[in-house]
């Protein structure tokens, strides 16, 4: 059981290291000329919420276009920050959990 945990443990670690590689690989646009919607505000009422736009942000601002990412929702400058604080942590977390560090 314990090294079935630790199988888990080590998927883990390469997928959040995988993550930012296959989203730098993908181009800065792959979000935006999506007709899906998936906001249950613009989907219902046709209004737009705080978070529309922000998966396309965040995917220009990982490919550093940063006037890009602002177009499309200004949110994006306290989230990516943040969600690269969270999978960092997560990251180091992972890899002390496997005794790497």
């Amino acid at each position: 059981m314990f090294e079935d945990n630790k199988k888990i443990q080590w998927v883990w670690l390469i997928l959040l290291l995988l993550t930012p590689i296959i989203l730098w690989i993908l181009p800065a646009g792959f979000f935006d000329e999506s007709e899906v919607i998936i906001c249950p505000s613009r989907l219902f009422f046709s209004i737009e919420c705080f978070g529309c736009g922000m998966t396309r942000a965040v995917m220009h601002m990982h490919h550093l276009e940063i006037s890009e990412a602002v177009y499309y929702n200004t949110g994006v400058l306290v989230i990516f920050p943040a969600l690269v604080f969270v999978w960092g942590l997560w990251v180091y977390r992972a890899a002390r959990r496997l005794s790497l560090i």
